[in-house]
């Protein structure tokens, strides 16, 4: 019962998507506990229900779609159910208001303060009354530094939906991951669609290296990660903050859509393969033994089957950690929406499925190295009855044990690897270095 003799209200969040979206989702979360709402495990048992969507590919999109049409019969059921919107499915608002008018509420991307708002409305069932108890945070935590995206990449919808660069001052940045870590976080991610342009938008135009030395001083916080990076904006000043800094993990996402360079001039991606493959070297030269991972799109409109064969040469060639492989799905108002899409979707998968294997062979390689070595893993959770965790390079690694593990630094040795994941036996609590 809240302070008016009354049950709290009740929130359900569903959230798919980028880490983003994810972040976007725990701020809203922490927001409705204050307001005095509690979770709820299912839709049908909340008040307040907030899809948090994605778009970026259609298959995304289809089942955004299937979740709301879904909620159609329990809105019309509980008329005073309160049903939010946010994401990058919000684009034209009163076309979405038109096409589904049970919506109460249609929110831009990462717009907590319009949920916010209307969670804050007065119900006969509550008098909403703030509770100062939050929920832990998990050991792993987002922090988003700059939403929206100054490229043009013609494939790309966020643009369109989150709009241009918008970056957070620094002190807001370490502000928020210091209440993280304050709560229990160990490590954070700093967010952006591109994450090395940060600060450009901003009075005397701080860099991400400048965040990450800020954030580096927060005490209680072990490891410092960053993504999505783009390669035509990686500096040379950000590759040896990583290098110096002892709390940023030696992992870099650093997506390279295709290895061939008509597509990615069609793409809009700003660097051509010897770029990108002078990049790789430098940043692998200044932090050895870094992870690197990658994104790639196959079956983009016009690609041949010898420039996705430059695509997969590639990949054999730079001997990626992780490969994160899509096939090409057309999103209405881009450029490339204006161009055919025309291979055939058998053929995409294809060639999807021909990165997948390549990379599970790869993948598997470079883990093997691991066997028998003694890896710093910091413990997020329980699995399947197995404590799990990552290495500072980013492998997920699973043990088991009878101590409570959560939010700790094991030290593992490795008994077991394959490409998605390893096992190991622990072996005693690993060092910390607060510095």
């Amino acid at each position: 019962m809240n302070q008016c003799g009354s049950p709290p209200r009740t929130y359900y969040l569903w959230t798919i998507g980028c880490q983003m979206n994810e972040a976007d989702s725990r701020r809203l979360a922490d927001g409705l506990i204050a307001l005095g709402y509690g979770p709820a495990p299912r839709a049908e048992q909340a008040d307040l229900v907030v899809l948090n969507t994605c778009v970026v590919r259609q298959s995304a999109e289809d089942k955004v779609i299937g979740r709301l049409s879904s909620l159609k019969g329990l809105k019309r059921r509980r008329p005073d159910l309160l049903l939010a919107v946010m994401g990058c499915f919000v684009g034209d608002i009163p076309r979405l208001q038109q096409q589904y008018p049970y919506v109460d509420l249609f929110a831009a991307p990462s717009d907590v303060d319009a949920v916010l708002a209307l969670a804050s409305q007065p119900t006969s069932r509550s008098c909403n009354q703030p509770t100062t108890q939050l929920p832990g945070s998990p050991v792993a935590a987002y922090v988003p530094i700059s939403t929206g995206c100054d490229h043009r990449c013609t494939y790309c919808i966020v643009r369109l939906r989150r709009g241009p660069q918008r970056s957070r001052p620094i002190d807001e940045i370490v502000a928020e991951a210091r209440a993280l870590v304050d709560r229990g976080a160990r490590e954070i991610t700093l967010l952006g669609q591109n994450v090395d342009a940060y600060g450009r938008d901003l009075p005397g135009q701080p860099t991400l290296a400048d965040v990450l030395q800020a954030v580096h001083q927060i005490e209680g916080l072990w490891r410092i990660r960053f993504l999505t990076s783009h390669p035509a904006d990686m500096s040379e000043e950000l590759i040896e903050a990583v290098a110096s800094l002892p709390k940023v993990c030696e992992h870099i996402e650093l997506p390279v859509q295709s290895g061939d360079d008509e597509i990615l001039r069609r793409m809009g991606r700003r660097y051509n393969v010897a770029q990108y493959r002078d990049l790789v070297t430098r940043i692998r030269a200044a932090i050895p033994h870094t992870a690197l991972a990658t994104d790639v799109i196959v079956g983009f409109c016009g690609e041949s089957e010898a420039q996705f064969q430059n695509t997969y040469r590639l990949l054999e060639e730079l001997r990626f950690d992780m490969v994160h492989v899509a096939a090409y799905s057309l999103r209405p108002g881009t450029p490339a929406a204006r161009w055919p899409d025309d291979v055939p979707a058998a053929e995409k998968e294809r060639r999807r499925q021909a990165v997948d294997d390549l990379q599970q062979r790869v993948a598997g390689e470079i883990n093997a190295r691991l066997l028998g070595q003694r890896v710093e893993v910091l413990v997020e959770d329980l699995h399947k009855g197995k404590w799990r965790g990552r290495t500072r390079t980013n492998k997920l690694v699973f043990f088991a044990d009878d101590a409570d593990w959560r939010g700790k630094l094991a030290l593992v040795e490795i008994t077991w690897t394959g490409p998605w994941s390893m096992l190991g036996q622990v072996r005693g609590e690993a060092e910390v270095t607060d510095s």
